[in-house]
């Protein structure tokens, strides 16, 4: 009956190693070759009978094979090149009772064409997958994700390994940090990573939305709860959001009444909509963020502590810019190329003074700062690279003036310092020059030709 199962199991073992549609190769220990399937032989143009016995290197032509079985080493998708075709390889050492007794090697696509019609269909399934996707976002209002915060630095680093591992849960989360850091991308990202992705995102920028309207917009109303009020009544954000996610921006300007609500919606799942006799469930996962000292407002008795400390079940907290000037260089170019893309302007590169200037500037705006500077000069450059004298007046480097000699010694460095930079923001256009200057055309010749400007 054993010997049965046996024969059984090689039969198997020999139908699928002999029809399968890639080839397959086997050797021992010492590189030699004890089995090849038929398709192989046929790519290869030899005969079984032939190779079976050989050393793999004299069969098959860039064979990493025999390297394999020395290294113990496995090669997943390698390239290889034989018979002038690229063929992705696999070559996976064969282990017994802790020895190396072989390799089996795959070759995944024997051609080019093979190779193309495959990529192209997986070019295909990509692209309708991105279809889907922006459908997704139209739909449930979450637009980003963990790959459009750029940037490598350890600071960021180690939010991202954060965000994945708190993202699957449905743990309320308290993100802190300067204006303009990107709280709201990585809203998006905690959502996009949640079990909860395929159901609504809601934002409510809680500094906004007037007082007297807050209540309304965040639980909503009832048919006639007040004057004015939308025939049929209205859903809240937190009706919107329900089974998803909603994000409470700027949750340090919320006020004290709205506070004691949605205190309820994290103890008891449930809100009351305006004029409502009866409140209802939600589910809904919460996502705050503030720049603010929450703290401190506690203190002040202007946030209630037992929602702070719903809502700072997990906190995470945003580097600013200049806490990440590593950053700051990948960051410029991938925002460059998302204004020019946006305004059809070619510009392709930032000077690197321009990116040194950058490391020196403080960011008292963050990244909505950096891209606000970019964009600026974007539209103030005559070339497809973007220079000093490009940038707001605000990023200009600070020239040093002389610091020793008379006053007229002192004056003159910054004037000439001053023209010299005008003359290169227009491209030495004298005409532009004296307009900026506020001097007559005759008097920047002579302070021209004072100072050797040219």
């Amino acid at each position: 009956m054993e010997s049965m199962k046996n024969i059984y199991k090689e039969e198997i073992f020999e139908t699928l190693f002999e029809n399968a549609f890639h080839c397959f190769v086997v050797v021992d220990d010492q590189g030699i070759v004890t089995c090849m399937n038929n398709t192989y032989c046929d790519f290869l143009e030899v005969e079984k009978s032939v190779v079976l016995g050989m050393h793999v290197t004299d069969v098959i032509e860039n064979t990493r094979m025999h390297i394999v079985v020395k290294t113990g080493v496995e090669e997943i998708a390698d390239l290889q090149y034989i018979r002038n075709n690229h063929m992705i390889a696999n070559r996976i050492p064969v282990r017994s009772n802790g020895k190396i007794v072989g390799a089996v090697g795959t070759v995944l696509f024997r051609d080019t064409k093979e190779w193309m019609k495959m990529n192209s269909h997986i070019k295909d399934l990509l692209l309708e997958l991105e279809h889907y996707r922006n459908q997704m976002k139209n739909k449930h209002g979450a637009i980003y994700s963990l790959h459009d915060i750029v940037g490598s630095s350890p600071e960021l680093n180690e939010i991202k390994n954060k965000i994945k591992k708190i993202s699957p849960g449905d743990v309320s989360v308290l993100l802190r940090g300067e204006s303009g850091t990107g709280k709201e991308l990585f809203a998006h990202s905690i959502h996009q990573l949640s079990e909860r992705n395929m159901k609504p995102f809601v934002k409510v920028n809680c500094a906004a939305i007037p007082e007297h309207l807050l209540e309304s917009e965040l639980f909503g109303y009832k048919d006639g709860a007040f004057t004015g009020a939308k025939r049929g009544g209205k859903l809240g954000k937190f009706q919107l959001a329900n089974g998803g996610t909603i994000f409470l921006d700027e949750i340090g300007d919320m006020p004290l009444s709205a506070q004691v609500k949605i205190l309820r919606v994290l103890q008891e799942g449930e809100v009351e909509a305006v004029g409502a006799v009866e409140p209802e469930k939600v589910d809904v996962r919460i996502i705050a963020a503030t720049n603010q000292p929450l703290e401190q407002l506690i203190t002040e008795q202007q946030f209630r502590e037992d929602l702070f400390y719903r809502i700072n079940v997990v906190q995470i907290q945003i580097p600013s810019l200049r806490e990440r000037v590593e950053d700051l260089r990948v960051l410029s170019k991938f925002i460059l190329h998302k204004v020019t893309k946006r305004t059809g302007k070619r510009v392709i590169n930032i000077d690197p003074a321009v990116l040194d200037r950058f490391s020196e500037y403080k960011w008292p705006g963050n990244i909505r700062e950096l891209e606000n500077v970019l964009e600026s000069a974007v539209h103030l450059t005559s070339s497809e690279t973007i220079r000093l004298e490009d940038l707001p007046d605000h990023i200009q480097p600070v020239y040093t003036l002389k610091q020793k000699g008379t006053l007229k010694e002192i004056l003159e460095t910054a004037e000439k310092q001053t023209i010299e930079r005008i003359l290169k923001k227009v491209d030495g256009d004298k005409q532009k020059a004296t307009k900026l200057l506020g001097i007559g055309k005759s008097n920047l010749y002579e302070k021209i030709r004072k100072y050797e400007l040219q």
